[in-house]
């Protein structure tokens, strides 16, 4: 990258003709993550971070480093006991203790409402498939209705042929 891609103004122009997040289509994403306030979408993103295995590495390599570096005496800013680190340590638990627990009770409320949303969809279907089989009972009535009628029409039939075969074993003995 060049010194100009660097300026503020560049880095703004870059954030503004990023792509678009694609809307999610789930209404409980909808308002968990599109319509989400910065403090909770931040959250979201930052133990996103602090739960990742880049971020176990990355960390792995700093305190690597900083334990070497400080032994071998190529910085000597925290001598052996690294209490400089575990200062760091403890501000980062301090931090990220919080954030974790925000973004577990929004998922906790994520889930409860995805549970509800789901539970819903269910009752709409039930509705749906409670209307398919009235429907299939009705139709069966009907199929039933119709296949008396065809066996009224069956016997019909086969009274009528034994009336003309009567009527042509009559004229056959006069005949």
């Amino acid at each position: 990258m060049t010194a100009l891609n660097r300026t503020p103004a560049a880095a703004t122009v870059r954030w503004l003709r990023r792509r678009p997040r694609t809307p999610s289509r789930h209404p409980v994403n909808r308002q968990f993550m599109d319509e989400a306030p910065l403090g909770a979408r931040v959250a979201d993103a930052v133990t996103g971070f602090l739960g990742s295995w880049r971020f176990i590495a990355i960390q792995s390599v700093i305190v690597l480093v900083w334990v070497v570096g400080n032994i071998v005496l190529l910085f000597n800013f925290d001598p052996f006991p690294f209490i400089l680190l575990n200062l760091a340590f403890s501000t980062q638990a301090a931090y990220a203790a919080p954030l974790i627990l925000l973004a577990g009770n929004r998922q906790a409320l994520r889930d409860r409402m995805t549970l509800e949303h789901a539970a819903s969809e269910a009752d709409l279907e039930e509705k749906q498939n409670n209307e398919l089989l009235e429907g299939n009972k009705a139709i069966s009535e009907g199929n039933g209705e119709i296949l008396k009628r065809v066996e009224g029409l069956e016997k019909h039939i086969l009274d009528l042929e034994s009336s003309i075969l009567g009527r042509l074993d009559k004229l056959q003995q006069n005949g």
